[in-house]
C-alpha cells in the first residue's frame, strides 16, 4: 500500500521585539534611580515634644550651626495624645551626629536673663537645632528640650550635682556665681517625690573648675540676703542677675582648707545662704541640753552659743523634748530644755582626729570648776538671745544627769531674771514704805509754796504799777541831769580855779583851828567839867589884904 504523502510543517520561533528594549531600559532605569534615590536618603528620627508649636511638616528645617542637617516630614499625636510625636529625615552624612549625646531643642524668639535670641525666626520660622553628640550608642528616638542646653556634653569644665530641700527656687539658665563673677549654668532641676528633695546639675566651665574642691560648700544666692539676729542687721547684695533670678554660688570657708581637686559628677548639699554653708562645714560636734528656768523668748534656731565672746556652737532647737517627763523632785522640773551643739572645730583643728570622749571629759572638769551656761540679750533692737559660756565666781555644785539620753549642761540664772528680781525686790519695799503721811506732807508744802507763789505774783504786780508810774519813768532823764550838774561842778574845783584855792586856804585855817582845839579836847576828854572848875592841880586861892 503507497505511503501517504508527507506534508512539510512549519515551525514559527517567537523573537523578542526589538520594541520591547525600550521598557527594559525604562524599567532600569527607573530601577537605578530607585536606588540611587534611596541610597541617598539619610536616616529617620523620631522627635517628641510636649506641642508642636511653629512646627510645620515638609517645611521646618533642622539645623546644626545653621547648616541644613534634616527635614520634618510629619507631625502626629501620641497613642495617649499627651504630647507630639514629630517624624523628619535626616541627611546622609548626619549619622555620626545620631548619638546619645545628641541634644534637640525648638529655636524661636526668646527673651531671658542673657538677653533677647531668635529675633530671625521672626520672619523665616521656627526651626530645630541640633547639637551633635559624641556619644558611643547611636540614637534615632529623641526628647525636645525646652530651653537650649548650658553646654555641649563634651565642653571643657565639670559638671556636679546638688541636693536641697523643696523651696531652693533654682531653674535651669540660673547663674552659677564665685565671688559675684558668672562661671556657669545650671543644667536642670529636678524634684524626687520619694526623698522630698531637690536635684541640680550645674556645669562649671573651665578653667574655673578648679574652684570646686572636695571642702567647696554651695549656697542659693537670692541677691539680697537682709538679716536680722542677735548680731544685729546685716545686707548682703549680689549681681544684678541674681537679684532679678536667683542662681548659686560657692566658696571654700576661711577657716577650713582648699582641699583636693572635685571629681565629676559629684553630690553636694546646698544650703540656704552663705551661713548656713559655713556652719556646715562644723560636722564634728557635742550635743548638750540646758535646762533654762528663764524666759527663752528671743532665742532660736541657729543662734550662737559664745565663750567670753568667741563663738563655740550652735542652738539647734529650742525648746526640744519639752512634753518629755522631768523629775518631780528636781528644781527645775518646770525648766525649758534647749538642745545645744559644741562645735570644737571652732577653736581647734579636729576635723582628722576627732575624739568625742576626750572632748566630753575636757567638758566634765570645767563644769566641776564653775563653767556655766546663760542666756543673754544680743540685741536690743531685735531681742534676740544667746547662749552664754563663762566660769563663776560661787556656783552652785555640779550633779552630772542626762535628760532623754542627752547630758545636761549645767546653767545659772541670767542677768535679766536677776534684774528682774530686784525690781520685784524694789517694789516690794515700797509697797511697804507708808505713803500717806508723805502725802500728807507733800500737801502741806505744795500748799506753802502756793501761798508763796501768791505772793511773789502780789510783789510782781506791784513792780510792774511801779514800773507803769510816769515819774517812774522820768527817773532815768532826771538822773542823767544830775550827773550832768554834778560833773559841772566838779569841773569849777580844778586846780587852777578861783574856788580851787579858796577851798584849799579854808581847809589850811580850819588844820590850824583843830591843832590848837587839840589840847582843850585832851582836856574835856580827861576832866568834862574843866570848862566849870579849875583844874585840881592849881594851887588854892590866898586871901590878899584889901589895899589901902
Amino acid at each position: 500500500m503507497p505511503e501517504a504523502p508527507q506534508r512539510a510543517t512549519r515551525q514559527h520561533r517567537r523573537r523578542l521585539s526589538p520594541i520591547w528594549i525600550v521598557p527594559l531600559v525604562a524599567i532600569l532605569i527607573g530601577l537605578w534611580m530607585l536606588y540611587d534615590n534611596l541610597s541617598g536618603l539619610g536616616p529617620t528620627i523620631t522627635l517628641q515634644m510636649e506641642n508642636a508649636e511653629g512646627i510645620e511638616a515638609g517645611k521646618t528645617l533642622i539645623k546644626t550651626r545653621n547648616v541644613e542637617v534634616g527635614r520634618v516630614e510629619d507631625v502626629t499625636l501620641s497613642d495617649d495624645m499627651s504630647h507630639t510625636v514629630i517624624t523628619a529625615r535626616m541627611q546622609p552624612d548626619t549619622e555620626r551626629m545620631l548619638n546619645d549625646d545628641a541634644r534637640f531643642w525648638v529655636v524661636k524668639p526668646r527673651i531671658d536673663r542673657e538677653g533677647i535670641s531668635g529675633l530671625g525666626t521672626v520672619l523665616s520660622g521656627a526651626y530645630i537645632q541640633l547639637l551633635p553628640g559624641h556619644g558611643d550608642e547611636p540614637q534615632r528616638d529623641f526628647d525636645v528640650l525646652d530651653q537650649p542646653p548650658v553646654a555641649p556634653p563634651d565642653a571643657p569644665g565639670i559638671r556636679i550635682n546638688l541636693v536641697s530641700q523643696v523651696g531652693s527656687s533654682l531653674s535651669a539658665g540660673d547663674p552659677i556665681t564665685y565671688q559675684g563673677f558668672t562661671v556657669g549654668r545650671v543644667e536642670n532641676t529636678e524634684f524626687d517625690p520619694d526623698k522630698k528633695e531637690m536635684q541640680h546639675r550645674l556645669y562649671i566651665k573651665a578653667p574655673y573648675d578648679s574652684l570646686v574642691t572636695d571642702t567647696t560648700r554651695f549656697w542659693v544666692s537670692s541677691g539680697v540676703d537682709l538679716r536680722l539676729n542677735s548680731q544685729g542687721f546685716q545686707v548682703n547684695i549680689e549681681s544684678m542677675e541674681s537679684l532679678i533670678g536667683g542662681g548659686v554660688t560657692f566658696g571654700v570657708p576661711e577657716d577650713v582648707e582648699m582641699g583636693e581637686p572635685a571629681e565629676p559628677e559629684t553630690t553636694y548639699q546646698l544650703f540656704g545662704d552663705e551661713e548656713s554653708a559655713r556652719e556646715g562645714t562644723f560636722d564634728h560636734y557635742l550635743d548638750y541640753v540646758l535646762m533654762v528656768e528663764d524666759t527663752v523668748r528671743g532665742l532660736s534656731h541657729g543662734d550662737s552659743v559664745e565663750y567670753r565672746g568667741v563663738r563655740v556652737g550652735t542652738v539647734e532647737t529650742v525648746p526640744w523634748h519639752f512634753s518629755a517627763p522631768q523629775s518631780n523632785d528636781s528644781q527645775d522640773r518646770f525648766a525649758i530644755p534647749v538642745l545645744i551643739r559644741i562645735e570644737p572645730q571652732r577653736f581647734d583643728d579636729t576635723q582628722d582626729d576627732f575624739d568625742a570622749d576626750e572632748w566630753r571629759d575636757r567638758l566634765q572638769g570645767m563644769f566641776e570648776n564653775g563653767l556655766r551656761a546663760t542666756l543673754k540679750r544680743g540685741n536690743l533692737l531685735t531681742g534676740g538671745l544667746f547662749v552664754d559660756l563663762n566660769f563663776r565666781d560661787d556656783p552652785e555644785p555640779y550633779e552630772s544627769r542626762t535628760f532623754e539620753d542627752k547630758q545636761v549642761f549645767p546653767t545659772t540664772t541670767g542677768s535679766l531674771a536677776q534684774i528682774e528680781e530686784k525690781v520685784s525686790n524694789l517694789l516690794d519695799k515700797l509697797n511697804d514704805v507708808q505713803i500717806e503721811p508723805v502725802l500728807d506732807s507733800l500737801d502741806e508744802t505744795l500748799s506753802t509754796t502756793q501761798n508763796t507763789m501768791q505772793q511773789v505774783n502780789e510783789i510782781a504786780a506791784s513792780v510792774d504799777t511801779l514800773l507803769d508810774d510816769p515819774a517812774t519813768r522820768e527817773l532815768p532823764g532826771n538822773l542823767n541831769k544830775t550827773l550832768r550838774q554834778t560833773r559841772d561842778t566838779l569841773d569849777g574845783f580844778s586846780p587852777d580855779s578861783q574856788g580851787y584855792r579858796e577851798l584849799n586856804d579854808t581847809l589850811s585855817r580850819l588844820e590850824s583851828l583843830m591843832r590848837d582845839l587839840q589840847p582843850v579836847a585832851r582836856t574835856l576828854s580827861e576832866k568834862p567839867n574843866a570848862l566849870i572848875f579849875d583844874s585840881e592841880d592849881a594851887p588854892d586861892p590866898q586871901p590878899r589884904a584889901p589895899r589901902q
